[in-house]
């Protein structure tokens, strides 16, 4: 078959000229949203991980997950389920391990169950959520959100990234408890940029913003490059340290087998019959554990239906009404993603919204995802490569895409403070709660509540007002299992 021919079908397959694209931008908006994201290859192991013989995210029978081997298997599954759902679901979409779900494993489940029953956990949320995906419940939902709300969705996402950006890059940090400061955040050091690292950053963003408005193609690649090579030359030059993950210089050694030696560890119902040794088993495991579960599902749910429903607006791709074709496909395959992260012990995999960068660049159907998801199988054999690049010089192009997501905004009716107040909440509570489920859930209670106010109440869709009542038990979790346990 001829090299044209094979284009041809590559395009017809995808649908790229139709939606728009080229496959030179699906190939280098693949590349971006990996370069984006290819923190999480080393950040899911600092979470999840720790070194053996020491307490460092042991679980509650003293074990830890191997670093080495956490970080293989994030790049494992993070790039099977990038082509599965590029395949299948034909978004530019990428996947990973979700920061929510395994912070959430690390902090709070981990200390309640062993590591196998942690990820049995996961594996169970990722079959309840295919089966609401398949059964056409979470279509239903989806559908079921007023376009107000999803526009305020996608401009909290993209203040959400920016504000992932600032932090990542040391630009917003917290202000020492020892400052007893009624301000919780700050600039820099004291509203200061002290260090290399955080001039680098924002130099990073000035350049991303002028090649962002000189339209210049692949202005956001260029400009990690660019920012890349500027770190490169400060730390070999002054060696200032302080770098926020990667230290940007060149790896002594490049190359090696991955360990995969987590793939397949996993208890899927031991939670529910027991907690890790006897000696620290709790009166009701199985209500305990399924609290864990209502957790775990909630939180996927929504982080991912909120992503879905910004990165669909950005890319062009969602009708008048915020709503994506072929949702229902979508929302299945992403399921899978949380089965797929607990067998391979990486945590549940998701729609991550960095896949915002490589949608500015131009990516509108998922052969940008086959490029994101073969990267990530080859970052297994290359792991001190990708760690040449800072998040110092990434950051910026969070900021950028947040910048450009954030003008959803323009949809929603200001004017009507039964509008207002809603997407005011779930634009604000994404950035000010580090998640996404927080912000989606303040405005659907708010909404539900300003509309009954009003006398509208039936006028609300009757899913609204059920998953409204649902994130009010989430909210009140805690409470709610001191009085269950």
């Amino acid at each position: 078959m001829s090299a044209p021919g094979a284009v041809s079908r590559i395009d017809r397959f995808f649908g790229v000229s139709d939606r728009g694209s080229s496959l030179l931008r699906e190939l280098r908006g693949g590349v971006v949203t990996f370069v984006t994201m290819a923190y999480i290859v080393v950040l899911n192991p600092i979470i999840l991980g720790g070194d053996p013989g020491k307490a460092h995210n042991a679980d509650i029978a003293g074990n830890v997950l191997p670093m080495a081997a956490v970080a293989a298997v994030t790049a494992l599954v993070a790039g099977v389920m990038c082509i599965v759902f590029g395949l299948v679901a034909n978004f530019p979409f990428a996947f990973a391990a979700g920061l929510g779900v395994n912070s959430l494993l690390a902090v709070s489940v981990a200390s309640q169950v062993t590591w196998p029953q942690a990820m049995g956990l996961v594996v169970l949320d990722g079959v309840i959520i295919v089966v609401l995906a398949v059964t056409g419940f979470r279509t239903a939902v989806f559908n079921a959100v007023p376009p107000e709300l999803k526009a305020a969705i996608a401009a909290g996402i993209g203040a959400f990234i920016a504000f992932i950006g600032f932090v990542d890059a040391g630009f917003v940090t917290r202000v020492p408890d020892s400052a007893k400061s009624t301000v919780p955040v700050q600039l820099g050091d004291a509203g200061s940029i002290a260090t290399y690292p955080v001039l680098v950053f924002a130099i990073g963003l000035l350049v991303m913003g002028v090649l962002t408005v000189r339209k210049v193609p692949g202005g956001l690649l260029i400009g990690i490059v660019v920012t890349t090579v500027l770190a490169m030359i400060i730390e070999a030059t002054a060696k200032p340290g302080g770098w926020a993950l990667n230290t940007p210089k060149l790896p002594d050694s490049v190359g090696g087998l991955p360990d995969l030696s987590l793939v397949g560890k996993v208890d899927l119902f031991g939670a529910f019959t027991e907690h890790g040794t006897a000696a620290h088993v709790i009166a009701a495991p199985a209500i305990g554990a399924s609290i864990l579960l209502f957790t775990i599902v909630l939180s996927n749910f929504f982080d991912a239906m909120g992503t879905m429903t910004g990165l669909g607006k950005e890319a062009g791709l969602a009708d008048g009404n915020g709503t994506l074709p072929g949702i229902g496909k979508a929302l299945a395959v992403e399921g899978t993603g949380a089965i797929a992260g607990g067998l391979g012990s990486a945590s549940s995999n998701t729609v991550f919204v960095e896949s915002a960068s490589g949608i500015a660049e131009g990516a509108r159907t998922g052969l940008a995802n086959i490029v994101t998801g073969g990267l990530f199988l080859a970052a297994m054999f290359f792991t001190p490569l990708y760690k040449v690049v800072p998040l110092e010089a990434v950051a910026p192009a969070l900021v950028v895409v947040g910048a450009l997501m954030i003008g959803q905004i323009r949809s929603i009716d200001f004017t009507r403070f039964d509008f207002a107040l809603p997407a005011f909440l779930t634009i604000v509570a994404m950035p000010f709660t580090y998640s996404i489920a927080n912000g989606i859930g303040l405005g659907f209670i708010s909404w539900t509540v300003l509309a009954a106010a009003r006398g509208k109440a039936r006028e609300v869709h009757p899913i609204l007002w059920a998953v409204a009542a649902v994130f009010v038990v989430y909210f009140a979790r805690a409470p709610i299992q001191e009085l269950l346990t």
